[in-house]
């Protein structure tokens, strides 16, 4: 397909980098008056309007002069999810934190219940609603993590729902582990000697992820799911930092996560782990908003000469919303 008449094309990359850190990231780069060709759902060539030649294409589209900018790239939700929990967001506005939810048995515990009784077609069916809306809002490409099913069963079928969504919506959906979401009694074994080989063998995953914070996994607990996971060829992501500095951010580079995300609660220490590491810090500050939390600190993290990215959180809990422009 030829699209040309483009008013501006925005975001363009041409030199190859995996990524932008630092100042990097203030410069955007534009074409105006520009065509672009996609060939099989990939861009095959652009340029100014001036340089078109012939060429046979299946499809000519002509843009009127718009602009074209790239989808978002939501890389942290936890989109498939049963029901709401806006009883919680009553807590909330009566001064309860979110650590006293999770204690009175509200939090992930509450949407794992509401999950454990909802069968897997009207699971697919409520989050695909949600993948429509944010497709909607401009997301093209999605992370979607298990972690509230916290039975080797319920964790099962989040994570078929994720592959069902993968294969029938019209964005790039790549699925997480989250077993290590929450920490009922002689869980530990349960994620590495049942979960872990389960979800490898249904090749239901990309990544594992952990909750390494405050009430939740510990450090030590952290390392030891990321390498059982990836010894299943899972490649690690973490939850850090959004209730307390945790060593989440440091268990994380230690291990070559490919992401350390929430990072609301973050110290000199924490910079200096991640400069120089493959590791990309992510904010999410969807949650910091909803929960009345101070936002992660993205400008130091710029000034430190690092790359910072941004995700949505979507979750019935502590981020309802899966609209990247807000974020």
């Amino acid at each position: 397909m030829l699209q040309e008449g483009i008013g501006k094309i925005v975001g363009i990359e041409t030199a190859g980098r995996l990524r932008l850190c630092g100042g990097e990231m203030d410069r955007l780069e534009t074409l105006d008056d520009a065509w672009l060709l996609a060939d099989d759902g990939r861009i095959a060539a652009f340029g100014r309007m001036e340089t078109l030649g012939e060429m046979a294409v299946d499809r000519t589209v002509d843009a009127e002069g718009g602009m074209l900018f790239p989808s978002f790239c939501d890389s942290h939700t936890h989109l498939v999810y049963a029901g709401s929990r806006e009883r919680e967001f009553l807590d909330k506005i009566n001064g309860l934190s979110y650590e006293e939810i999770a204690r009175r048995g509200g939090g992930i515990l509450n949407s794992a219940d509401l999950l454990h009784e909802t069968s897997e077609e009207e699971l697919y069916a409520q989050a695909m609603e949600r993948v429509r809306e944010i497709a909607a809002k401009g997301t093209g490409c999605v992370e979607i993590k298990s972690g509230y099913g916290l039975t080797t069963e319920d964790e099962l079928k989040m994570l078929r729902v994720i592959r069902r969504i993968c294969e029938t919506a019209p964005l790039a959906v790549r699925a997480t582990f989250l077993g290590a979401h929450a920490v009922p009694r002689n869980y530990m074994e349960l994620v590495c000697n049942e979960m872990l080989p389960a979800v490898a063998a249904g090749k239901l995953a990309d990544f594992v992820d952990v909750f390494c914070d405050e009430g939740f996994f510990t450090v030590e607990q952290t390392a030891r799911i990321m390498k059982a996971g990836r010894k299943q060829g899972m490649q690690p992501k973490i939850h850090a930092n959004e209730l307390a500095v945790s060593g989440g951010v440091q268990v994380g580079v230690e291990y070559d996560a490919l992401s350390v995300d929430h990072l609301e609660r973050m110290g000199e220490a924490e910079i200096r782990a991640l400069r120089g590491a493959v590791t990309s810090p992510t904010m999410l500050p969807g949650a910091a908003f909803f929960l009345g939390m101070s936002y992660p600190p993205a400008r130091e993290l710029l000034r430190a000469g690092l790359g910072v990215a941004l995700a949505s959180d979507y979750n019935p809990g502590s981020s309802p919303s899966g609209d990247m422009r807000m974020v």
